[in-house]
Protein backbone atom coordinates (compact mmCIF):
# COMPACT_ATOMS: atom_id res chain seq x y z
CA UNK A 1 0.00 0.00 0.00
CA UNK A 2 1.20 3.28 -0.67
CA UNK A 3 1.29 6.49 1.45
CA UNK A 4 1.23 10.13 0.46
CA UNK A 5 4.17 12.38 1.68
CA UNK A 6 2.49 13.97 4.14
CA UNK A 7 2.11 10.50 6.21
CA UNK A 8 5.36 9.36 6.48
CA UNK A 9 7.00 10.22 9.59
CA UNK A 10 10.44 11.54 8.44
CA UNK A 11 11.68 13.44 5.29
CA UNK A 12 15.38 13.09 5.83
CA UNK A 13 17.14 10.50 7.48
CA UNK A 14 21.06 11.12 8.53
CA UNK A 15 23.27 8.12 9.16
CA UNK A 16 25.96 8.10 11.54
CA UNK A 17 28.77 6.00 9.72
CA UNK A 18 31.89 5.02 10.88
CA UNK A 19 34.55 1.95 9.35
CA UNK A 20 33.19 -0.57 11.97
CA UNK A 21 32.36 -4.22 11.45
CA UNK A 22 28.63 -3.05 11.77
CA UNK A 23 28.96 -0.39 9.16
CA UNK A 24 27.40 -2.34 6.21
CA UNK A 25 24.58 -3.62 8.03
CA UNK A 26 24.03 0.13 9.57
CA UNK A 27 23.59 1.20 6.03
CA UNK A 28 21.61 -1.78 4.61
CA UNK A 29 18.94 -1.07 8.00
CA UNK A 30 18.64 2.65 6.79
CA UNK A 31 18.49 2.05 3.31
CA UNK A 32 15.22 0.25 4.01
CA UNK A 33 14.46 3.36 6.16
CA UNK A 34 14.57 5.50 3.24
CA UNK A 35 13.25 3.46 1.04
CA UNK A 36 10.57 2.92 3.28
CA UNK A 37 9.69 6.75 3.50
CA UNK A 38 10.92 7.67 0.85
CA UNK A 39 13.23 10.56 1.80
CA UNK A 40 17.02 10.98 1.27
CA UNK A 41 20.02 9.48 3.04
CA UNK A 42 22.85 11.49 4.55
CA UNK A 43 26.21 9.83 5.32
CA UNK A 44 28.06 11.57 8.46
CA UNK A 45 31.34 10.37 8.71
CA UNK A 46 33.58 11.86 11.42
CA UNK A 47 36.84 10.79 11.12
CA UNK A 48 39.99 11.77 8.51
CA UNK A 49 38.85 12.38 4.73
CA UNK A 50 41.39 11.23 2.01
CA UNK A 51 41.13 8.86 -0.69
CA UNK A 52 41.57 6.00 1.03
CA UNK A 53 38.67 6.82 2.93
CA UNK A 54 36.46 7.74 0.36
CA UNK A 55 37.29 4.11 -1.33
CA UNK A 56 36.18 2.71 2.41
CA UNK A 57 32.60 4.49 2.09
CA UNK A 58 32.13 4.02 -1.92
CA UNK A 59 32.69 0.08 -1.42
CA UNK A 60 30.44 0.04 1.43
CA UNK A 61 27.98 2.17 -0.11
CA UNK A 62 28.42 -1.03 -2.94
CA UNK A 63 28.08 -3.64 -0.60
CA UNK A 64 24.78 -2.34 1.05
CA UNK A 65 23.49 -2.09 -2.21
CA UNK A 66 22.10 1.48 -1.13
CA UNK A 67 19.50 2.24 -3.68
CA UNK A 68 18.27 5.73 -2.28
CA UNK A 69 19.19 9.55 -3.19
CA UNK A 70 22.23 9.87 -0.88
CA UNK A 71 24.98 12.87 0.04
CA UNK A 72 28.08 12.68 1.79
CA UNK A 73 29.07 14.34 4.48
CA UNK A 74 32.89 14.38 5.91
CA UNK A 75 33.87 16.14 9.27
CA UNK A 76 36.80 16.69 11.62
CA UNK A 77 36.33 17.18 15.44
CA UNK A 78 34.47 15.91 18.18
CA UNK A 79 32.53 13.55 17.16
CA UNK A 80 29.52 14.79 19.04
CA UNK A 81 29.31 17.82 18.00
CA UNK A 82 29.92 17.36 13.99
CA UNK A 83 26.71 14.83 14.16
CA UNK A 84 24.51 17.39 15.69
CA UNK A 85 25.55 20.29 13.76
CA UNK A 86 25.21 17.87 10.84
CA UNK A 87 21.80 17.37 12.00
CA UNK A 88 21.20 20.79 12.02
CA UNK A 89 22.26 22.15 8.58
CA UNK A 90 21.32 19.57 7.27
CA UNK A 91 17.57 19.61 8.76
CA UNK A 92 17.96 15.74 9.06
CA UNK A 93 14.84 15.00 10.94
CA UNK A 94 16.04 11.30 11.81
CA UNK A 95 19.43 10.60 12.63
CA UNK A 96 20.16 6.69 12.69
CA UNK A 97 23.37 5.57 15.08
CA UNK A 98 24.54 2.04 16.21
CA UNK A 99 24.43 1.04 19.94
CA UNK A 100 27.81 0.05 21.25
CA UNK A 101 28.72 -3.52 22.65
CA UNK A 102 30.00 -3.56 26.01
CA UNK A 103 33.54 -5.55 25.67
CA UNK A 104 33.49 -9.58 26.46
CA UNK A 105 29.78 -8.92 27.18
CA UNK A 106 26.55 -9.92 24.87
CA UNK A 107 24.23 -7.13 26.70
CA UNK A 108 24.11 -3.56 24.38
CA UNK A 109 24.20 -0.08 25.89
CA UNK A 110 24.28 3.19 24.86
CA UNK A 111 27.62 4.53 24.97
CA UNK A 112 28.93 8.50 26.33
CA UNK A 113 29.05 10.03 22.91
CA UNK A 114 25.28 8.24 21.90
CA UNK A 115 23.64 9.55 25.17
CA UNK A 116 24.89 12.88 24.30
CA UNK A 117 23.37 13.11 21.22
CA UNK A 118 19.88 11.56 22.75
CA UNK A 119 19.86 14.57 24.96
CA UNK A 120 21.29 17.52 22.81
CA UNK A 121 20.05 16.52 19.19
CA UNK A 122 16.83 18.61 18.35
CA UNK A 123 15.89 15.43 15.77
CA UNK A 124 14.42 11.94 16.13
CA UNK A 125 17.08 9.68 17.24
CA UNK A 126 16.97 6.24 16.32
CA UNK A 127 19.54 4.03 17.79
CA UNK A 128 20.03 0.24 15.89
CA UNK A 129 20.43 -2.46 18.92
CA UNK A 130 21.93 -5.47 16.32
CA UNK A 131 21.69 -4.09 12.39
CA UNK A 132 21.24 -7.27 9.90
CA UNK A 133 22.42 -6.98 6.52
CA UNK A 134 18.48 -8.52 6.26
CA UNK A 135 16.88 -6.15 8.05
CA UNK A 136 13.36 -6.68 9.01
CA UNK A 137 9.81 -4.33 9.61
CA UNK A 138 8.86 -3.43 12.54
CA UNK A 139 6.09 -5.91 13.89
CA UNK A 140 5.61 -5.27 17.57
CA UNK A 141 5.84 -1.88 18.52
CA UNK A 142 6.09 -0.45 21.88
CA UNK A 143 5.26 2.99 22.56
CA UNK A 144 6.04 4.27 26.21
CA UNK A 145 3.63 7.07 27.04
CA UNK A 146 5.47 8.99 29.91
CA UNK A 147 7.36 11.54 30.52
CA UNK A 148 7.49 13.80 27.69
CA UNK A 149 5.68 16.72 26.43
CA UNK A 150 6.05 14.78 22.62
CA UNK A 151 4.36 11.38 23.75
CA UNK A 152 1.48 12.67 21.55
CA UNK A 153 4.35 13.07 18.80
CA UNK A 154 5.82 10.07 19.58
CA UNK A 155 2.68 8.08 19.59
CA UNK A 156 1.96 9.47 16.13
CA UNK A 157 5.02 8.07 14.79
CA UNK A 158 4.23 5.13 16.57
CA UNK A 159 1.32 4.44 14.47
CA UNK A 160 2.25 5.60 11.55
CA UNK A 161 5.33 3.60 11.41
CA UNK A 162 2.20 0.35 12.36
CA UNK A 163 0.41 1.31 9.31
CA UNK A 164 3.35 1.51 7.05
CA UNK A 165 5.44 -1.48 7.81
CA UNK A 166 1.51 -3.59 8.39
CA UNK A 167 2.83 -4.12 11.70
CA UNK A 168 1.54 -7.01 14.01
CA UNK A 169 0.36 -4.90 17.02
CA UNK A 170 1.28 -1.42 18.65
CA UNK A 171 1.99 -2.00 22.36
CA UNK A 172 1.47 1.17 24.26
CA UNK A 173 2.94 1.15 28.13
CA UNK A 174 2.17 3.81 30.39
CA UNK A 175 3.32 3.73 34.24
CA UNK A 176 0.24 2.85 37.30
CA UNK A 177 1.77 5.93 39.70
CA UNK A 178 3.66 4.01 42.58
CA UNK A 179 3.02 7.21 44.81
CA UNK A 180 -1.15 6.62 44.60
CA UNK A 181 -0.72 3.22 46.34
CA UNK A 182 1.88 4.02 48.76
CA UNK A 183 0.02 6.21 50.16
CA UNK A 184 -3.40 3.94 50.03
CA UNK A 185 -0.64 1.37 51.72
CA UNK A 186 0.00 3.30 54.45
CA UNK A 187 -4.15 4.63 55.44
CA UNK A 188 -6.46 2.42 57.45
CA UNK A 189 -7.93 1.09 53.98
CA UNK A 190 -9.17 -2.68 53.89
CA UNK A 191 -7.78 -5.25 51.30
CA UNK A 192 -10.75 -4.83 49.45
CA UNK A 193 -11.04 -1.00 49.30
CA UNK A 194 -7.13 -0.97 48.57
CA UNK A 195 -7.94 -3.58 45.41
CA UNK A 196 -10.59 -0.81 44.38
CA UNK A 197 -8.92 2.09 45.28
CA UNK A 198 -6.04 0.60 42.63
CA UNK A 199 -8.76 -0.15 40.27
CA UNK A 200 -9.37 3.23 39.80
CA UNK A 201 -6.03 4.34 39.27
CA UNK A 202 -5.56 1.89 36.45
CA UNK A 203 -8.92 3.04 35.14
CA UNK A 204 -7.65 6.19 35.10
CA UNK A 205 -4.20 5.78 33.59
CA UNK A 206 -6.61 3.65 30.69
CA UNK A 207 -8.81 7.03 30.21
CA UNK A 208 -5.75 9.12 29.74
CA UNK A 209 -4.18 6.91 26.77
CA UNK A 210 -7.99 6.76 25.33
CA UNK A 211 -7.76 10.45 25.66
CA UNK A 212 -4.62 10.86 23.73
CA UNK A 213 -5.41 8.15 21.07
CA UNK A 214 -8.58 10.53 20.02
CA UNK A 215 -6.33 13.18 18.44
CA UNK A 216 -4.40 10.27 16.40
CA UNK A 217 -5.12 8.02 13.63
CA UNK A 218 -5.14 4.33 14.55
CA UNK A 219 -7.91 2.43 12.54
CA UNK A 220 -6.92 -0.63 11.35
CA UNK A 221 -3.72 -1.61 13.92
CA UNK A 222 -4.19 -3.36 16.80
CA UNK A 223 -3.70 -1.87 20.09
CA UNK A 224 -2.88 -3.30 23.60
CA UNK A 225 -2.73 -0.80 26.41
CA UNK A 226 -0.77 -2.17 29.04
CA UNK A 227 -0.14 -0.61 32.56
CA UNK A 228 2.76 -1.08 34.12
CA UNK A 229 3.68 -0.75 38.06
CA UNK A 230 7.13 -1.40 39.50
CA UNK A 231 10.44 -0.17 38.56
CA UNK A 232 9.27 0.91 35.61
CA UNK A 233 12.46 0.84 33.75
CA UNK A 234 12.86 -2.86 34.51
CA UNK A 235 9.52 -3.50 33.84
CA UNK A 236 9.50 -1.33 30.73
CA UNK A 237 12.06 -4.03 29.68
CA UNK A 238 10.86 -6.80 30.59
CA UNK A 239 7.57 -6.03 28.82
CA UNK A 240 9.45 -5.75 25.39
CA UNK A 241 11.30 -8.59 26.06
CA UNK A 242 8.24 -10.08 26.70
CA UNK A 243 6.55 -9.26 23.43
CA UNK A 244 9.87 -9.55 21.27
CA UNK A 245 9.25 -5.86 20.51
CA UNK A 246 11.76 -4.83 17.25
CA UNK A 247 11.10 -1.23 18.24
CA UNK A 248 10.25 0.91 21.51
CA UNK A 249 9.10 4.27 20.77
CA UNK A 250 9.63 7.29 23.88
CA UNK A 251 9.16 10.73 23.54
CA UNK A 252 12.00 13.32 23.87
CA UNK A 253 12.56 14.79 27.61
CA UNK A 254 12.07 18.84 27.64
CA UNK A 255 14.78 21.06 26.13
CA UNK A 256 16.53 22.59 29.42
CA UNK A 257 17.14 25.67 28.07
CA UNK A 258 19.58 26.98 30.62
CA UNK A 259 21.61 23.74 30.03
CA UNK A 260 20.58 23.93 25.92
CA UNK A 261 20.45 19.70 26.96
CA UNK A 262 17.90 17.70 28.18
CA UNK A 263 17.53 14.78 31.04
CA UNK A 264 15.94 11.60 31.09
CA UNK A 265 14.00 10.49 33.85
CA UNK A 266 15.40 7.55 35.73
CA UNK A 267 13.27 4.91 33.82
CA UNK A 268 14.56 5.40 30.52
CA UNK A 269 18.38 5.79 31.41
CA UNK A 270 18.12 1.68 32.67
CA UNK A 271 15.99 1.05 29.45
CA UNK A 272 19.63 2.93 27.79
CA UNK A 273 22.09 0.59 30.40
CA UNK A 274 20.19 -2.32 29.19
CA UNK A 275 19.19 -1.57 25.40
CA UNK A 276 16.11 -4.41 24.41
CA UNK A 277 15.59 -3.61 20.98
CA UNK A 278 15.72 -0.70 18.21
CA UNK A 279 15.24 2.29 20.15
CA UNK A 280 13.62 5.65 18.84
CA UNK A 281 13.81 8.54 20.92
CA UNK A 282 10.95 11.30 18.78
CA UNK A 283 11.40 14.55 18.84
CA UNK A 284 9.77 17.51 16.71
CA UNK A 285 12.39 19.81 15.50
CA UNK A 286 12.23 19.41 11.41
CA UNK A 287 8.89 17.49 11.58
CA UNK A 288 6.15 20.13 10.42
CA UNK A 289 4.39 17.57 8.74
CA UNK A 290 2.03 14.14 9.80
Amino acid sequence: MLFSAVNYPFQKIGLAIAFSPTAQAMLMEANRLCRLFACPLILVHVGPHGSEEEKKINDLIAAAAVSVSYKIRWSEGKVERELLRACHEEQIDLLIAGALKREKMVKYYVGTIARAIMRKARCSVLMIHTPSVSPQSFQQIVINAENSPFIERALRVGFQLAKIENASWVHIVRELKLLGLTMSAHSQLSESEYSLHKQGLLREEFQAVEKILEKIPHAGTKVNVKILSGKSGFELCKFVEKKKADLLVVGAPPQQYSWLDRFFPHDLEYVFADLPCHLLVVNNQYQNHG
